[in-house]
């Protein structure tokens, strides 16, 4: 099952898949990130994009748990999904509302 940790689970240099899905997942709490993500056409991938529909499963709270910054995670995550996101995230100024919100939680839309 997705996530789990177990000491049955392969590695993969050391690591579980969850350890290494979780530190990816982390990483999108970046702004910045995003916009490296998106240089590199990966936000144009389906295959990419089903990835990210996959990690949805960290908004279940058994795995929200072992999120450093759970807010901007999830949101980055929930914002991956919509194809007109996809896109902007190449604005720098969208980039920057974005690195806001994701600073001061609840403070509007990245649109």
């Amino acid at each position: 099952m997705a996530g789990e940790l177990s000491s049955q689970e392969p590695r993969y240099g050391g690591y579980t898949r969850f350890e290494i899905e979780l530190e990816f997942v982390q990483c999108l709490a970046n702004p910045w990130y995003l916009t490296y993500l998106a240089y590199q056409k990966l936000l144009d991938n389906p295959e990419f994009i089903a990835y990210l529909d996959y990690l949805q499963y960290f908004n279940q709270p058994k795995y929200t748990k072992y999120l450093t910054y759970p807010g901007p995670t999830l949101r980055a995550l929930q914002l991956l999904q919509q194809e007109k996101f996809r896109k902007d995230i190449l604005n720098p100024s969208v980039v920057m509302k974005l690195t806001e919100e994701f600073l001061k939680p609840n403070t509007g839309n990245w649109t």
